[in-house]
């Protein structure tokens, strides 16, 4: 039975390599100078976080990160910024959380979508992928373009292709 996977799936490497052309813009740039602003990537949490002085200079820093972040080819929707929180001083920090793989909300509305369209396919939570299966390939390609066009909150990704 023909299926796919849909799934959540960032690419870490780019991830850490635009953290870290970040980090060295941020070392160069006059206006950063003197000032505690850094970014950090914790590659095993999944978490990048940006250091500074003040909530405008957190925006600064995390404008330079998206624009390496998109020259790196990583979608921006990948990440979830959380609060800034003041640290000490007049040092504020901010976690930005790299999403990966569909939390069990998302999971649930995409089997919802599937099951509301009346395309002939199941739709199956697997862990962090839902899989999509099908008797049909035009209909695993109809499920593949409704979720496209549906769901445009998140980058999903659609592989392990089978027949």
């Amino acid at each position: 039975m023909p299926s796919f996977d849909t799934k959540l799936d960032p690419n870490l490497e780019a991830v850490a390599n635009a953290v870290d052309t970040t980090s060295k813009e941020i070392g160069t740039r006059f206006d950063f100078k003197g000032t505690s602003a850094a970014v950090e990537f914790k590659k095993k949490e999944k978490e990048i976080t940006v250091f500074g002085d003040s909530d405008f200079q957190i925006d600064q820093v995390r404008d330079v990160l998206y624009n390496k972040l998109t020259k790196q080819k990583v979608d921006i929707r990948f990440m979830d910024v959380g609060k800034i929180e003041k640290i000490g001083g007049d040092k504020v920090k901010q976690v930005v959380k790299v999403k990966a793989g569909i939390e069990a909300e998302l999971a649930k509305r995409i089997t919802k979508l599937i099951k509301d369209s009346k395309i002939k396919v199941n739709a199956s939570i697997q862990g962090e992928e839902v899989r999509i299966q099908g008797s049909k390939r035009d209909d695993l390609q109809a499920a593949q373009a409704l979720i496209r066009k549906e769901i445009d909150d998140v980058p999903l990704d659609f592989g392990n292709y089978r027949d």
